[in-house]
This record gives C-alpha cells, structure tokens and sequence, in this order.
C-alpha cells in the first residue's frame, strides 16, 4: 500500500507543494486508488498534480466526517470529472464510501454551517454513494470502519456544535468520524481523519475489526488541540502500550501533544509531498 500526502496544514522543506489546515491522502492498494477526503479547497487536486497523481481516475473517495476541512473540496472533484468527460477524456467514476449522518448539516453557532457543502442527494447526481455504519473492505486488506465504537471514557466524548437530524437539532458527537486501517505485514496502519471519536478507541476498533494487535503506524489527525491533561496523559500512556512503530501524527495534533507522544513513540514528520509505502 502507498500513501501520499495531498493536503496537509504543513509542507515538507523545499517541496513547494500548498497545504490549509485541512487534509487529504491519496491511497494506492491491490489496484485500488483511493483519495482519503478532499480538504477544503482545490489545492488537493494542484497538489495532485505536481506529484503526477491523475485523480481523474480513482475507485473510491472516502471520508473521514463531514467537517469543511475534510469534505468541501469534493465540489472540486466533480468539477474535475465534468470537464473531462467533456473533452472525452479517459476517466473512472469513484464510489463515495462514508458514514449515513456524513452528509447532515452540521452547525456551530460562531460560523454557522461547518458540514459538507453537498447533500447526499446532489452528490449522488455526480457519483454513485455508499453510507455504511459497518466496516467495508475496499480491497483485501484495506478496510473503512464505518461508526467507531467509544471504549474510553477520556476521549470521544465532547460534541462540537449541532447536527440536524430527522426529530430536530441534536449536539453533534460526530458519531460520522471514521477512518480506515490496512493490513500490512507487520501489523495494523490506521489512517485516519480527525479522531473526533478518539484515536484509543479507533486503534481498539481496528484491532477488533481486523483480529491484529501489531500497529505499524498511525497517520492523520489525533485530535488533540490543546486537549486535557486527562485526555492527553491517557492517550499517551495508551500509545506507550499500544508500542507502535512509528507515529505519523499531523492536521489536528498540536505540537504540546506531538511533544508528549515523542517520549513513548517514534514521531515521524509529516507535510504535504510525503509518500509512505507499507508491505
């Protein structure tokens, strides 16, 4: 399996690729391309380009939750796939593969609307849709988790604006957060979004999902800005058992936190460019 990088809030040193606090990985897997949310501008399809990334021709698109930072640049991939079909390009439509409340309007009372600018029903005018509260293998050993189950009680538990749903406004737990996990060799690679739902009960739902104990490596966003010292001493401690090979925390993760993880874990840097291949 190949990961790159597409959107990151950081770039790698004198890749002069662009990055927002937003995020995006693309993933090559058994003959599967896969782009790993969409950020919140254009720049994951410049990005793309650079590293000579033809999205013009992927299987899926996943995402993570249906925060801005991760779902408003999907406007931009049915741009793309519009345009080529109309100068008759070769290209692939992708499936969308995320969780069924993903697509819900999300409120935050500062700003107002922070979910997917699309709806599940003008999206599907674009690409076929697959909502799922299960996991879903999308090749072999590359499976998406579907709902997180929330096993500690230190994470996972804030709720961060409303979602609107069918008996009205609800706090948002963001029961939509997900992510997806491989199987390499030598254990698990959890790939994941924000870890609203707790990056701990991620990893123990990967564990169950795919019977491995092993972790190769974490990529994505832990969630920890400015946590807790509740939060942020059980996480590490949690990552000190957990013993890791190595640690690819960017997006969301602040650097106190990336500090504290750095003294029971491998941390590895992480900007946009960076390519990671597991076997």
């Amino acid at each position: 399996m190949k990961l790159s990088v597409l959107v990151d809030n950081n770039t790698l040193i004198d890749r002069y690729f662009l990055g927002e606090p937003a995020l995006s990985f693309f993933i090559e897997d058994d003959g599967k391309r896969i782009l790993f949310d969409t950020g919140y501008s254009d720049i994951y399809i410049r990005n793309a380009d650079k590293m000579k990334i033809d999205l013009r021709n992927l299987d899926y698109v996943v995402l993570s939750h249906g925060h801005v930072d991760h779902t408003w640049g999907l406007t931009h991939i049915i741009r793309l796939h519009m345009e080529t079909k109309n100068e008759k390009m070769i290209y692939n439509t992708p499936t969308v593969i995320g969780h069924p409340l993903i697509f819900n309007t999300k409120l935050f009372d500062s700003i107002g609307e922070i979910g997917s600018i699309l709806s599940h029903e003008k999206l599907s005018r674009h690409f076929p849709v697959h909502l799922t509260k299960d996991p879903l293998w999308l090749t072999d050993r590359l499976v998406f988790l579907g709902e997180i189950k929330r096993t500690f009680d230190f994470e996972g538990m804030d709720f961060i604006g409303q979602v609107v749903l069918e008996q009205g406004n609800v706090n948002d737990y963001i029961r939509d957060d997900t992510a997806i996990v491989y199987k390499a060799s030598e254990g698990l690679v959890i790939i994941a979004g924000c870890s609203h739902s707790g990056i701990c009960n991620i990893v123990e739902y990967a564990k169950e999902v795919c019977q491995e104990d092993r972790i190769v490596d974490i990529i994505g966003g832990f969630h920890l800005q400015n946590p807790t010292k509740k939060r942020l001493d059980n996480t590490v401690q949690y990552i000190k058992e957990l013993n890791p090979i190595k640690l690819h925390a960017c997006h969301c993760t602040d650097l106190k936190s990336k500090i504290a993880l750095s003294r029971v874990a491998n941390i590895e840097e992480v900007g946009v460019g960076l390519q990671l291949s597991y076997f």
